[in-house]
């Protein structure tokens, strides 16, 4: 999960740019900043992943923020101010957005963020994660064994988690979900949709075929898709 903040004193980029990545999984937001000394205020106290700048804010601007940072995340420009790209670069900003920027791009902006994380901690953790789950429904907690998840479908309010032998339907996000199971097991391919890379049978087209189910890959996801394919 990538933590990021946003740092910008335009209510409509905050919008923008949330909503974006709200189509994407794995990024989760935890403070909208409405200026540097806010953010600085919330980094203080807390560690993030990623944070999206605009730089043209009162008190102190966003590059000037940047450089009080001793260890800074990385580092999203978001801006209308072509002019300052150099000294971006140079400040080992991830990428340059120039508003207003479209889904694809900011998506390729996402990906260079996601390619530059190391993630030998998400390693680590991994190996104290349990090999089975407890999901709650209908007032009751049922055991799953996570080897036996096929795939997760959103419906609604609730999410549908699919195993080789039952249905168990949650009161739960996938986002939620795949928080709480191995990371390197499961994989987003739809905005409704997440599936067990271990289950997948075939892919072709836009769809993923596991056993007698079949998976629709969301465009948004084809990227997910090809990292797979090239890991394999």
């Amino acid at each position: 999960m990538i933590k990021y903040i946003i740092v910008d004193d335009e209510f409509i980029a905050h919008d923008i740019i949330k909503g974006y990545c709200d189509l994407l999984p794995n990024l989760r937001l935890m403070k909208n900043c409405n200026d540097a000394l806010e953010a600085i205020e919330y980094l203080n106290k807390n560690s993030i992943d990623l944070i999206f700048l605009d730089l043209n804010m009162p008190k102190l601007k966003g590059f000037e923020f940047l450089r009080t940072l001793p260890c800074p995340p990385k580092v999203i420009v978001t801006t209308a101010y072509k002019e300052f790209a150099i000294e971006g670069y140079e400040l080992n900003i991830i990428d340059y957005l120039l508003k207003p920027f479209s889904f694809e791009r900011f998506l390729k902006a996402i990906n260079k963020a996601i390619d530059s994380t190391s993630v030998p901690e998400i390693h680590i953790a991994q190996e104290n994660v349990s090999k089975s789950i407890f999901l709650r429904s209908n007032k009751k907690h049922i055991q799953v064994a996570i080897d036996d998840i096929l795939y997760i479908e959103s419906a609604g309010n609730y999410a549908k988690v699919v195993t080789s032998e039952k249905t168990v339907t949650v009161r739960e996000k996938i986002a939620d979900l795949l928080t709480a199971l191995p990371e390197d097991d499961f994989i987003q391919v739809h905005k409704s949709f997440a599936v067990a890379k271990n289950h997948i049978e075939m892919i072709e087209g836009n769809r993923i075929f596991i056993g007698k189910h079949i998976v629709p890959i969301g465009k948004i996801y084809k990227l997910n898709i090809a990292h797979l394919l090239k890991s394999k």
